[in-house]
């Protein structure tokens, strides 16, 4: 949809542990299902609130995020000796082909959707890897997040993931977000 980067000056917001509401480090460690072994990439990481719950569970993890603003202030927040950080935008992401077996998106989806991302995507992500996205739903009352006709509803989200030939294994809509749960084939 819409492009726009989160403001530095509200970086903090991104630390408020009341998002848990919308995704739980226990949800999310679930739908990636990891055994520790693997590479894992955090897209549209922020300050690394999410990175820090998933990087005990991975070998390796990367914090994606555009702005190097976030990753100077996840630094100091103190980021994880197995995270590191890149500067890029999904759709031009400086990972190998199959480099990944894992990625996760919360509440960046609506930002790279579209334009080659998922394609992308597919490319960094090894076969049989996984991709668990968790946005705001078009069909949620739009009370936090961005504004509604900026995102996706989980029907169209599931579209976009299996045109870029993904096989989505899990899709719910909750009240004002959606999970799917993707399969790079």
């Amino acid at each position: 949809m819409g492009f726009h980067t989160f403001p530095i000056d509200r970086a903090d917001a991104l630390e408020d542990p009341s998002r848990y509401r919308y995704c739980s480090r226990e949800e999310l460690v679930a739908a990636l299902a990891l055994d520790g072994s693997e590479s894992v990439a955090d897209l549209g990481s922020g300050t690394g609130f999410y990175t820090d719950d998933v990087a005990p569970f991975a070998a390796r993890m990367y914090a994606v995020d555009v702005q190097a603003e976030m990753h100077e202030l996840y630094r100091e927040k103190g980021m994880p000796g197995n995270v590191e950080a890149v500067t890029a935008p999904i759709d031009d992401l400086p990972l190998g082909d199959g480099a990944l077996d894992a990625a996760f998106s919360t509440m960046t989806y609506h930002e790279f959707a579209g334009d080659g991302a998922l394609d992308e995507l597919h490319r960094v992500l090894g076969e049989g890897g996984r991709l668990v996205t968790v946005d705001w739903t078009a069909n949620g009352l739009g009370e936090s997040g961005p504004s509604r006709d900026e995102r996706f509803d989980a029907e169209d989200a599931v579209a976009q993931h299996e045109a870029a030939g993904f096989t989505v294994t899990a899709a719910t809509e909750r009240p004002e977000t959606m999970l799917v749960v993707a399969t790079r084939d």
